[in-house]
C-alpha cells in the first residue's frame, strides 16, 4: 500500500495533464538531412518523434525536410557569387525558437559518413555559431540509417555530434534499454525500416531520451 501511495504521489493526475497550457509545452524538432524526400530517414525520424510524443503530453514535434530547401554549403566558407542566397536563413527561426529544447538530426549513410545535405545543413550552421552559440543548451540527438546492419551508422553519428558539440549542445544517445551513441536503422531489410526491430528500439529510445532530457531542462519534469 505505502508502494501504491508513493506512486499516485509522483504521478500527474489525468485531471492535472489535461490542464497543461501551451506555456507549459516544449518543441523537439527533427532535421531530415536526406535529400529524397519521404523515404527511410523521414520514416524513422517519424518514429522518433512519436516516441518523445509518448513521454509527456507537454511535448510537441515538427519535422523538417531538408529534401524542401536549398542549403549551399559554400556559403558557410564565404564562397558565393553576388547576392547568391539559400533557404538556410528560413530554418533559423524554427531552431532557435526559445520552445524547442530538442533537436534530433537524421541523415542517411553514404560511403561510411553523413549525407551532402547533412554536411551542408551543419557547415551553414556556423550562423548559429555565431550568433552567440544560439542553440546553446538545447538537446541533441542523432539518427543514422544505413544500407547495412553495420554500414557506417555509429560513425556517422560520432562525425554529426562532432558539430553539435560545437554548438554547446547537449548530445545525448539513446539510452535504455540499452544505450548507445544514437539511433542505428537499417534501411536494406526486408519489408523496409519499419521491419527493423533493433532499429526501431534504438529509435524509438532516442526520441524517449531527448524528450525526457529536454524536459528536465526545461524545469518540467
Amino acid at each position: 500500500m505505502a508502494g501504491a501511495a508513493v506512486t499516485a504521489a509522483v504521478e500527474p493526475s489525468p485531471a492535472a495533464e489535461s490542464t497543461t497550457t501551451a506555456k507549459d509545452t516544449i518543441r523537439i524538432v527533427a532535421v531530415s538531412c536526406s535529400p529524397r524526400k519521404g523515404k527511410t530517414t523521414t520514416t524513422s525520424l517519424g518514429v522518433c518523434l512519436q516516441a518523445a510524443r509518448e513521454v509527456s503530453n507537454r511535448i510537441e514535434t515538427e519535422l523538417i525536410e531538408l529534401a524542401d530547401y536549398r542549403i549551399n554549403g559554400d556559403l558557410a566558407a564565404g564562397v558565393s557569387k553576388e547576392g547568391e542566397q539559400d533557404d538556410f536563413p528560413k530554418l533559423v527561426p524554427k531552431l532557435t525558437d526559445p520552445k524547442v529544447r530538442g533537436i534530433i538530426i537524421g541523415t542517411p549513410v553514404y560511403f561510411g559518413n553523413m549525407s551532402s545535405l547533412c554536411k551542408a545543413f551543419l557547415d551553414r550552421a556556423i550562423l548559429l555559431y555565431r550568433d552567440d552559440l544560439a542553440l546553446s543548451g538545447k538537446v541533441g540527438g542523432v539518427l543514422a540509417v544505413g544500407g547495412t546492419r553495420n554500414g557506417g551508422q555509429e560513425v556517422t553519428i560520432q562525425s554529426v555530434q562532432v558539430s553539435l558539440f560545437c554548438q554547446e549542445m547537449i548530445v545525448v544517445g539513446n539510452g535504455r534499454p540499452s544505450a548507445r551513441l544514437g539511433a542505428t536503422v537499417w534501411s536494406g531489410i526486408e519489408g523496409g525500416v519499419l521491419k527493423d526491430e533493433f532499429g526501431m528500439t534504438t529509435t524509438k529510445a532516442l526520441g524517449r531520451r531527448v524528450a525526457e532530457v529536454a524536459l528536465r531542462m526545461a524545469g518540467r519534469t
